[in-house]
């Protein structure tokens, strides 16, 4: 149907304002000029981290999204990261890494930041297991044969961890709870540290993430007892849950997520949750986010506010019945 030549041009009109008003929206989204964003890493370069920031960030800038810019930033129990950008902007500019310790550390000594209210959610990222594991030449075969144990010997068995106050320390004392069994919590640097010591005949046993005892279980050099996720890992299929070894809705993992500065525009985060989001996505990120242990989870938005205010209440309950101390 031809319309007359007036209400083509009103809706002609019509149409180009509406195209310049989505423009203006999506400009106003984003700074004039501003196409480079600055991620903040609580952590050495080379860990897990950092790994995960330059592999997302370096998709992100591939995809024609802002320039992704990573900066190391450690010190103070990732506490220097964490504080120093609520100072920064909220203009979208300047991401945060986050990871357990963003909620533990509140728990544990005064901090000038608040995980529900100094930032804005963007997404949870990623998570990666925690493993309970013993050396190849030990007589326990399973969760049930190193508990069972503890029972019969109290204090004498030994469990490593990162520690004091990490994720892991705090997953060993809610097991050992549930479990009812008294075994010695031995502290390490890390990961890595703890399951040298776990090599070396040192220790009993060890919780750590599962990228640190990957490689040593394939080898056969470390025997994986139980995985801390909800449901059996790819790489470790014949191993256990926790859950599955009796303790019901058992889940402690390490997980990675982005924040912003609070009071940052919606728009804006959400640009950014849909440039990441998409990167995890990319079939080249995700082959080597498996090949390191690490789970996509690409929760955002209000989902991973509500993923840490359930683990900053968890932790907290456990802190304090634990009586767990920062060093």
């Amino acid at each position: 149907m031809k319309l007359p030549r007036r209400k083509f041009l009103h809706l002609a009109a019509g149409t180009a304002v509406l195209i310049v008003l989505v423009a203006l929206a999506d400009h106003a989204a984003w700074p004039q000029g501003a196409r480079t964003v600055r991620v903040i890493v609580p952590f050495p370069a080379g860990g897990p981290t950092d790994t995960l920031a330059r592999l997302l960030g370096e998709q992100v800038t591939r995809a024609g999204g802002p320039s992704v810019v990573v900066e190391n930033r450690p010190g103070g129990a990732a506490s220097i990261a964490y504080e120093s950008v609520t100072r920064a902007p909220a203009d979208g500019n300047t991401g945060l890494m986050v990871a357990n310790s963003f909620v533990i550390n509140p728990q544990l000594r005064k901090t000038n930041y608040d995980p529900l209210t100094s930032y804005e959610p963007v997404c949870w990222l990623v998570r990666s297991p925690n493993v309970v594991s013993v050396n190849n030449g030990s007589p326990y075969r399973t969760l049930a044969d190193l508990l069972g144990a503890a029972r019969a010997k109290p204090g004498e068995l030994t469990l490593a961890a990162p520690g004091p106050a990490t994720t892991q320390h705090i997953a060993f004392e809610v097991l050992k709870r549930a479990a009812n069994v008294n075994i010695t919590f031995v502290p390490y640097a890390g990961s890595a540290p703890a399951v040298t010591g776990l090599l070396g005949g040192h220790v009993t046993s060890s919780m750590t993430d599962y990228q640190a005892v990957t490689e040593q279980v394939k080898t056969g050099n470390l025997r994986a007892l139980a995985v801390a996720s909800r449901e059996r890992l790819v790489g470790l299929a014949d191993v256990p849950t926790v859950a599955e070894s009796g303790f019901k809705d058992y889940e402690h993992d390490v997980w990675y997520g982005l924040v912003v500065p609070a009071k940052t525009p919606q728009q804006t985060v959400s640009q950014l949750s849909g440039w990441f989001t998409a990167a995890l996505e990319a079939v080249e990120v995700k082959s080597k986010l498996a090949s390191q242990g690490l789970y996509p989870t690409g929760l955002c938005g209000n989902d991973f506010a509500v993923h840490l205010r359930r683990q900053f209440d968890e932790y907290g309950r456990v802190i304090r019945e634990a009586n767990i101390k920062a060093e």
